[in-house]
Order: structure tokens, then C-alpha cells, then sequence
């Protein structure tokens, strides 16, 4: 590794929905990503990274302003982003970097929510479509012919190889897949069809200790796939267990395949940037906007702050200043992407912005930076997937949420109120967390030093907890 001597540009792909554990450099046993494995072959690979509400749009905001969702005020798939706030991209283009962004916004549109402090853009409208999808930019929309992930990788590319002048850029690619309704492409499509996938041990989990909010979603991958996920019918006279079991390889055949294109596709970027001399100079971050349920907990989507939806994948490459090393097992979460990026360049972050840089800990440094991350979800008994509203804590080792609930359940009717309920995780001895010991007298004590850990963190964050929530014992001596 040499001392860098210029500012490095910068690559931000962001997938939509693409869970660790579908990554092979974090050990998956569905599927192998040779190129996003090169990316941590050639830099690091982030072990603890977690989003701090696991929905799409809340996602991308704070990733984008470096704020939690109360800050930033993107708090559902519902309320759009006012991006004129300070950003990342923003506080890089005030520096002289030349920015852009291709492919998934999903952060409203129209005035005031168009993507801003981007010299270029063109973006997918809402979801976006994976075949001859409609491309916003500022000069209208059209449709654009082709397959959605090749097509966000052509333009980004074009856009790079227009510009003139030395200037640094940051280019941000965010793709549309691996999202619902998982739609391959020709080269990819059923790759997997003669293929056996293994079934996650916790795939018929009952959700014994949980709290209702767990058997009230309608996320159970047996239930609640239909034909539109599917693309075909079952066979006929399948018992219960080998329907369930059918809609899981079928979900995950279509689900890995856009996987693969998506691994190509960082495989073309790599390429392009090592045939242009800039892959030692550019700072390369893999990420998506959450992790996603692969029939873990009998489940597909995210919301809940179980690990499997809360956990990012993270790999960055940078040569210049990054040495390939073991993964970094810092604690680290979308809120401090925005922050971590501008220290890599030398630039002071926005006063706004919250989170902490692990740049020092890309570069060496084993000193832990923080030693618990916020986590809330806002969306209460939405009219899809019925999660309820949450917040929780998560440290190294535990995990307390709250389900506040809002008091709500079904709609309308008196059956189906739920109060709010606790849960706790102990992670070493329960990475799967099939066991709630919130009640359980061996942790109280854990419990309420948790409870007042989360109570702080609220307040550092300037978030207040929900009026259900008693202060708990010792929170006011403790601050």
C-alpha cells in the first residue's frame, strides 16, 4: 500500500433487499458472488454493519444525509425526502468532486424530491421496472430497453467516460435488484432450477417466546408468496409442508439468479475501473439498503429488527490507502457511511450529521468507536405486511426491542389490539434468537442496564421514546 498523493474517487453500489448471508464472502451456503467477493478480497470486509430502519427509503436517506430517520424525517416508504438537506454527495461537491447517481431514488419525486447536488442523474420512478424500465432525469423521463441492472451499469459507466478534466467524482449506483418481485434476466434465468437449496434451520420457526408482533406479520414465505412471486402455479396435491417448502426454492431460484446479475455487474465496473488505472485510486463500497429474510424465521422481506433483516453487507476496496485485512468487527450502521466517506477524502462532515467514521478502523485502528446502535422502525400494521412499530438497542452481545405498537393490530377490529411488548436476545448464546429472555431472572439485570443504555441513546440521538415507555430504573441518575 502506498501513501495516497490525490483524492480518490468514489463507488457507492447500493442493492435493493440483497442480504449478507446470499453473499459468499459472509459465508453463504445458497450461492457464490466471485466479484463482489474481489471487492473484499482486495480491502475489507465489514462483519457488524446494520441499518437503523429496514425499509428501502428510510435506508437510502439516512445513507445518503448521514442522519436517523427522525432527523432526516424519511421515516416510512411513504414520506419523501427533502433533498435539498446537507448530504454526503453535497458537503463532496461543494469540495470540486463531480457527482452522480444511475438507477433506484425511491425517495419520492417531483420538485423538492428530485435527487439534488448531483451533476448527473438518472433514476428508476418508485420501485422501478426490471425490463425496459423508466429512467428520470432532469430532462423528463423515457424508457430505456434492456435488463434494469445492465442497463443502471451502462449508463454509469457513459457518464465517467464523458467527463473531462482531472476533478475526483463520486458515482453512485444503486441497483433495483434483488427486489420483489425478483424478475431474472435471460443469461441468469433458472440457474438454480436443478438445484437443491438448503432450507434455513430456523425455517419452521413457531415463534414461541416472541411477542404477538411476530405471528401477527404476514411475511411467512408458506403463506403469503403469491403467483406474482411465484411466476407458476404449484403442482397439485402438495401437503402444507412441501407447498411451504416448494415456495422456497421457487422464491430463491429467481431471488439468486438476480443475485448473479448483480455480481456481474460489479464484476463490469471492477473491470472497467482496473482497464482505466483507477481501481487502486477509487474508494469501492458493496452495500444494500438492509438485509432481507431468505425463508429465515419461515419469513421473505425485512422490517423487524431481527439480524437477518437488520444486517448489511459491507465490503470496500481502496488500495491506495486500505490493506487487505481481517473484517472489521466494529459495530457500524448506515447512519455512518455519510461520515465515513468524507474522512476517507479529507472532508469535514456537515455539523448535522450524527453517526461516527470507522475510516480508522478500514485503516488499522482497533479502537472501538461506539458501543451500541439505534435501531427503529415506524411503519405500524402497514396494509402489506403488518409489521408493528419498534425500536430497540443492539450491543455487541444483546438486543432489547420494544414493540410499542401503537396500540394497534387489525384494522377495525377490538380483537387485535395489541399492548406493547419487550423482547430481549442474548446473541452469543442465540445468533438465532428463537429465545425471548426478556422474563427470564438470570438477565434482569442485563435487562435494565439495557433499558437505560437505550433510554441514552435515545436522548444523545434527540429521538424521544414513545409515550408508552416508562423511563426506566436509574435513567435519570445514570445521564
Amino acid at each position: 500500500m502506498t501513501t495516497p498523493n490525490k483524492r480518490p474517487n468514489i463507488v457507492l453500489i447500493l442493492t435493493d433487499d440483497h442480504a449478507s448471508h446470499a453473499i459468499s464472502a459472509y459465508g453463504s451456503v445458497v450461492n457464490t458472488t466471485p466479484r463482489i467477493d474481489e471487492i473484499a478480497d482486495a480491502g475489507v470486509r465489514v462483519d457488524n454493519c446494520f441499518c437503523t430502519n429496514a425499509l428501502c427509503t428510510p435506508s437510502r436517506a439516512s445513507i445518503l444525509t448521514g442522519t436517523h430517520s427522525h432527523i432526516n424525517e424519511v421515516t416510512t416508504l411513504d414520506t419523501p425526502i427533502d433533498a435539498s438537506q446537507p448530504t454526503f454527495v453535497s458537503q463532496l461537491k461543494a469540495a470540486g468532486y463531480r457527482t452522480g447517481i444511475v438507477g433506484k431514488w425511491h425517495m419520492g419525486e417531483g420538485e423538492g424530491h428530485d435527487p439534488q447536488s448531483f451533476d448527473y442523474w438518472a433514476v428508476l420512478r418508485g420501485q422501478g421496472e426490471y425490463f425496459d424500465p423508466q429512467i428520470l432525469t432532469d430532462d423528463g423521463v423515457h424508457i430505456q430497453p434492456g435488463y434494469v441492472t445492465d442497463i443502471i451499469t451502462d449508463l454509469s459507466i457513459n457518464w465517467v467516460e464523458s467527463l473531462d478534466g482531472d476533478e475526483p467524482w463520486c458515482l453512485l449506483i444503486h441497483h433495483k435488484a434483488p427486489h420483489r418481485a425478483w424478475e431474472p434476466d435471460e443469461k441468469h434465468q433458472g440457474m438454480y432450477a436443478n438445484e437443491k437449496i438448503p432450507v434455513p434451520s430456523t425455517f419452521d420457526d413457531d415463534y414461541a417466546t416472541r411477542s404477538m408482533a411476530a405471528r401477527h406479520a404476514t411475511m411467512r414465505v408458506a403463506d403469503y408468496l403469491d403467483l406474482n412471486d411465484l411466476k407458476v402455479a404449484p403442482p397439485e396435491g402438495l401437503t402444507p409442508d412441501e407447498l411451504a417448502l416448494w415456495k422456497y426454492q421457487r422464491y430463491m431460484e429467481d431471488y439468486l439468479a438476480c443475485v448473479a446479475s448483480v455480481d456481474d455487474n460489479v464484476g463490469r465496473v471492477i473491470d472497467w475501473l482496473r482497464e482505466r488505472g483507477d481501481f487502486d485510486d477509487t474508494l469501492v463500497m458493496y452495500t444494500s439498503d438492509q438485509g432481507f429474510f431468505l425463508g429465515d424465521h419461515g419469513w421473505f422481506d425485512k422490517r423487524f429488527m431481527y439480524e437477518e433483516s437488520i444486517r448489511m453487507p459491507l465490503v470496500i476496496s481502496y488500495p491506495n490507502a486500505i490493506s487487505p485485512a481481517k473484517p472489521v468487527e466494529q459495530l457500524v450502521t448506515n447512519v455512518d457511511f455519510a461520515q465515513t466517506i468524507l474522512d476517507a477524502v479529507g472532508i469535514d462532515p456537515h455539523e448535522r450529521m450524527q453517526g461516527v467514521s470507522f475510516w480508522p478502523q478500514l485503516t488499522g485502528s482497533l479502537e472501538p468507536t461506539q458501543d451500541a446502535i439505534y435501531y427503529r422502525y415506524y411503519e405500524n400494521d402497514d396494509q402489506h405486511h403488518h409489521a408493528l412499530a419498534h425500536y430497540g438497542i443492539r450491543t455487541d452481545r444483546y438486543k432489547l426491542i420494544y414493540f410499542y405498537n401503537d396500540g394497534m393490530g387489525l384494522p377495525g377490529s377490538s380483537d387485535h389490539i395489541y399492548p406493547p411488548e419487550w423482547e430481549m436476545y442474548d446473541l452469543a448464546e442465540d445468533p438465532e434468537e428463537l429465545n425471548n429472555v426478556y422474563h427470564a431472572a438470570a438477565y434482569a439485570e442485563i435487562r435494565d442496564e439495557l433499558k437505560v443504555r437505550l433510554w441514552q441513546l435515545q436522548a444523545e440521538l434527540g429521538d424521544a421514546p414513545h409515550p408508552s415507555q416508562p423511563a426506566p430504573v436509574g435513567a435519570l441518575s445514570a445521564q
